[in-house]
């Protein structure tokens, strides 16, 4: 293993720069780099080091001063998009043999630009994995041209007229068994494909769903092709594909979204992706799955992939943007006991509360989706397997349900606390060069791609209130693989249960909340089938029933449960014996911190249900939070350089590693501003007299 720090020419962990921050570091209670050794392993370090040193010292990756046309942008997002193949930083082998690199190589890439990562993730996870999840030997072809960039891919599934509804999906896939082609089509306009990432300009293969049609007439449901959109040699539209750009967006503008309407495009039958159904050559339809929902699921099964992958998105910009604003308001001074004496504006109580829960969080919620990566990985390992066991589709229900609630807490959480860490910032927060305000724009669609996070929400309460239906039917035990829900088994004993806690000291220790959280979930289930039972017994069916629940009811069951799992995995995690003592105690109030501070916003229900009693249980959680960000407060500088990246690559003046604020920010005004010039259209303006008489003639 290479030096962590001092006594080496390239050290795995380089010592920070000294400057105003030195004094914040010197504070913290734990080694930030034995931190990081624990957080990340020395393997993962240096995975990392290699790219951003790679980027770091590459001119095509410098980033330009000012901003970019948005031609410009998409070409130059292009070229470093082949220039990370060029460097083969992940090999075909890591996909399987070292899935964390994976995810490490896209969040790194996202830490420089979210267009380029997810350029780059959009061709080779979500186009390749497609192909490799749901494809089988014969699609293999494109795995070699994927990774040698001969091909181009995105993945085409939202349409225009339909996004979350997926079943609803309107292009159409009719087999011709005198050819043996399917033929791809577009009925209108609604059935365009929309908002496709890479197809606006560079795609030339698109994995594209469409209902299948045999002879006959019968539609088979939704089903997976590969359909080519370009020459890949002239990037020219292919005989009957009508295909473009969507234009600019709120953010992301490097990467090109696009439509494509298909009319009669005939495609060789050997491109169903068929793991789950294939057509014989006669017409004949042929599926191992049985049951429609199955088939629905294996069909859409790499949604789950994506879904995970936002999630881990999602929480590198909330790490950078709590860098950002911690290292800014541990070296910004404002206001002190004496008009002589200013003091940095951590020391206020307030500038803690508002920023270092969402530090905790975001570890807790990186630890929690790399976590919930690996069980994808199980799964999907057990897919191409053949592993058709009972466990291995309940470990698939269950990594849905998790998956569908952890994109919406995570993209909300990093939304909210993006935006809490440009307020904590001041004015200096709302300026573009400290990235802040693109760090909001470039989150925004994790909150809305692969399922709206409202519509994704049901998904997870419907997989509890089915364990709930299933135990009460059949006396069936409510466990799983991943034993997120084995403690439902004590429903509705739990019910029984109340808050102990007399004191914030009682609180430190995250084994507390975990105690209310289970608590809550068991109460929002009862809630839940209680009111979606109600509502059946009034009349309304099923659709209408399950809508009337939600606001109130599954809504918060679904995230009570996934903050429950998050604060369970964290808590399991830093209290684990191989933890190096230096590093508990900070460890323990990150995890207790995030959990009081995610419990504290079910106050409401807690109350409401009986678990809280008298105004002392409130009172108590609230003033465990702020004790828990006094503790902390001198290890927030420490904590953020364990996360953050090379200057390089966090690109914000503000949030240097030296700390030097305002000796930055100078640097970065004069670097992209032209000081002594005047502005280029005044000339032309001031010689337009006439204009300039009737103004002063007005005034």
């Amino acid at each position: 293993m290479a030096p962590l720090g001092e006594g080496s020419d390239d050290p795995v962990l380089p010592d920070l720069p000294r400057g105003p921050l030195h004094a914040a570091r010197a504070r913290a209670s734990f080694p930030w780099k034995e931190l990081a050794l624990f957080w990340e392993g020395p393997d993962m370090l240096r995975f990392k080091k290699n790219i951003f040193s790679a980027l770091e010292n590459d001119p095509l990756f410098a980033h330009p001063p000012g901003s970019l046309s948005l031609e410009k942008y998409r070409e130059l997002n292009f070229l470093r998009c082949k220039r990370v193949f060029e460097y083969d930083f992940l090999r075909v082998e890591d996909l399987l043999g070292n899935p964390l690199r994976v995810l490490a190589l896209i969040q790194c890439l996202g830490m420089y630009d979210w267009s380029l990562a997810t350029k780059f993730f959009l061709h080779t996870l979500t186009f390749g994995s497609a192909i490799y999840s749901s494809g089988s030997e014969r699609h293999f072809k494109y795995l070699p041209k994927i990774f040698n960039m001969e091909i181009f891919g995105c993945f085409a599934l939202t349409e225009v007229s339909h996004g979350s509804n997926t079943k609803a999906m309107r292009t159409t896939a009719h087999y011709d068994p005198t050819t043996e082609e399917l033929i791809i089509h577009s009925p209108d306009f609604e059935a365009a494909k929309f908002w496709v990432g890479n197809l606006g300009k560079t795609a030339t293969h698109a994995v594209v769903f469409a209902q299948l049609y045999t002879p006959g007439g019968q539609c088979h449901g939704l089903h997976p092709f590969v359909v080519q959109i370009r020459d890949p040699k002239t990037l020219l539209p292919m005989p009957g594909v009508m295909v473009g750009d969507i234009g600019r967006k709120l953010g992301q503008n490097g990467l090109d979204n696009g439509f494509a309407m298909f009319h009669k495009v005939r495609i060789p039958r050997q491109d169903l992706l068929n793991r789950s159904g294939d057509i014989t050559p006669e017409g004949t339809y042929v599926t191992h799955v049985k049951d429609a929902r199955q088939h629905f699921s294996e069909s859409l099964g790499s949604l789950s992939s994506g879904r995970v992958a936002i999630a881990g998105m999602s929480v590198v910009n909330l790490k950078l943007a709590v860098s950002i604003a911690l290292r800014f308001s541990a070296t910004r001074r404002q206001f002190g006991p004496t008009d002589e004496e200013e003091v940095p504006v951590l020391e206020y109580p307030m500038q803690q509360w508002r920023l270092l829960p969402y530090l905790a969080a975001a570890y807790a919620l990186d630890h929690f989706s790399k976590s919930l990566f690996l069980d994808l990985v199980e799964l999907q390992q057990g897919l191409l397997g053949k592993d058709r066991s009972a466990r291995q589709a309940e470990l698939g229900r269950e990594i849905h349900a998790l998956a569908s609630a952890g994109k919406p807490l995570a993209s909300w959480t990093a939304q909210r606390g993006i935006q809490e860490c440009r307020e904590a910032c001041g004015g200096h927060g709302y300026l573009a060069m400290n990235r802040l305000g693109d760090l909001r724009d470039d989150n925004d669609p994790n909150c809305t791609y692969e399922g709206d996070n409202n519509v994704l929400l049901q998904q997870t309460s419907n997989y509890l209130l089915g364990l709930l239906v299933r135990r009460d039917q059949d006396g069936a035990r409510i466990e799983s693989p991943l034993k997120t829900v084995d403690f439902l088994e004590a429903y509705p004993n739990l019910l029984g249960h109340g808050f102990e806690a007399s004191s914030p000291e009682d609180c430190l220790d995250s084994s507390v909340p975990l105690a209310a959280y289970e608590w809550l979930v068991c109460y929002l289930l009862r809630e839940s089938y209680q009111k979606l039972n109600q509502e059946k017994q009034s009349g309304s069916n099923d659709f209408e029933a399950r809508n009337n629940c939600q606001v109130y009811c599954c809504r918060p069951l679904a995230l009570a449960f996934l903050e429950l799992t998050v604060v369970r995995r964290f808590h399991e995690h830093v209290h684990q014996p191989d933890v190096p003592p230096p590093l508990r105690a900070v460890l323990g109030r990150l995890s207790a911190l995030y959990a009081l501070w995610s419990l504290n916003q079910h106050t409401a229900l807690l109350y409401r249900g009986g678990y809280f009693s008298g105004e002392q249980a409130g009172k108590t959680v609230e003033n465990a939070i702020l004790a828990l960000c006094a503790q902390l407060k001198d290890d927030a500088v420490a904590l953020v350089d364990v996360i953050a990246p090379p200057d390089s690559i966090l690109n914000s003046p503000i949030g240097r590693a030296d700390g030097e604020l305002y000796k930055n920010l100078w640097s970065a005004v004069l670097q992209q501003s032209k000081v002594l010039e005047r502005a280029s259209w005044w000339s032309e303006f001031s010689a337009n007299k006439p204009v300039l008489g009737s103004l002063k003639s007005k005034l």
